[in-house]
């Protein structure tokens, strides 16, 4: 039985052309997405910032939000927001954090409850205290951090220097705008956010690796072949794996996205973004193209096999 081909095995399409354009809108991008986190600021979420989150629902639609927010805000408790979701009477709830420690988030929980009255349904109730939440940040910040030293650690012993600071710079600038698209939309920056980074990081890499590993193999094999040639002609040998991989996890994202509900929305729509939108332009029109401003060329390839010995020659083969 002939098996399924999405992508024809002969594709030849020259990616190394639009480098002339990809290069420009990501440094724009990266630029909007560093001014919008130093302007805007990131929504931090109940786990960073403290507080109280309620999920409520109210049976046989009898919802008013208007009435909600009147009981609410005669509790006076500071910063209160609320916000309809699912349009079955489910309600998000959250309480800024309260002065008086643990105890006060606390009993935040139980004014609210005696605020709205009988007859409601609790689905989810979340009270971080502002101890809690500052340990949560900071753990979260060294995660994020030893997880970027550790891959560059990675990619110092497995990479020439040049593969390395490529797919350095391409994590970098996937990092850079997922980030600048949390602070635009305002999406919650909570522990599932950082889950989310981490993710996007291993996906990105994994991903650039993939094609990086058949350009070095290339490069091995066809000495004389034109620079640019030799990049496409690797993207389009890996195109198949790429596009079968990207839209099988689109597909689970969207599941993510559309039937997740709230607990896990800021994490897949950042994923959703980080790893379809981003990872996968990155590493074709960003992390394959750095290579030939690095100075990888076939000539310069050559000359370090040639240099290495005649036990570290490969073999050659004109193409």
């Amino acid at each position: 039985m002939r098996l399924l081909r999405i992508v024809p095995d002969d594709t030849n399409f020259d990616f190394m052309r639009f480098r002339r354009i990809s290069f420009p809108i990501s440094a724009v991008l990266s630029i909007v997405a560093l001014v919008a986190f130093l302007t805007l600021g990131l929504n931090f979420g109940i786990d960073f910032k403290g507080g109280t989150l309620l999920e409520v629902r109210y049976p046989n639609n009898t919802l008013n939000i208007g009435d909600v927010r009147s009981k609410l805000e005669a509790l006076e408790l500071g910063e209160v927001q609320i916000q309809e979701i699912g349009g079955d009477g489910e309600v998000l709830i959250r309480v800024a954090q309260q002065p008086g420690g643990e105890q006060a988030q606390q009993a935040v929980v139980g004014k609210v409850r005696t605020a709205l009255g009988e007859g409601v349904e609790y689905r989810r109730v979340e009270v971080v205290g502002p101890r809690v939440s500052q340990e949560l940040l900071s753990y979260g910040i060294v995660g994020l951090m030893l997880a970027v030293f550790c891959i560059l650690i990675y990619l110092w012993f497995r990479f020439e220097w040049q593969f390395a600071l490529g797919a350095s710079i391409a994590n970098f600038h996937d990092i850079v705008l997922t980030i600048g698209f949390m602070s635009i939309f305002q999406i919650d920056f909570d522990l599932t956010s950082v889950a989310a980074l981490l993710t996007i990081l291993g996906y990105s890499l994994n991903d650039t690796i993939v094609i990086y590993d058949r350009i070095r193999e290339m490069l091995r094999r066809y000495k004389k072949m034109p620079t640019d040639e030799l990049l496409n002609h690797s993207i389009n040998s890996t195109l198949s794996r790429s596009v079968i991989t990207h839209v099988t996890v689109t597909l689970a994202l969207l599941a993510l996205v559309l039937f997740g509900g709230r607990a896990i929305h800021s994490f897949s729509v950042t994923m959703m973004f980080g790893v379809v939108l981003v990872g996968t332009y990155t590493s074709i029109f960003i992390a394959s193209p750095l290579l030939i401003y690095l100075g990888v060329t076939t000539r310069t390839m050559a000359e370090k096999a040639e240099a290495a010995g005649p036990n570290a020659k490969a073999e050659r083969i004109t193409p």
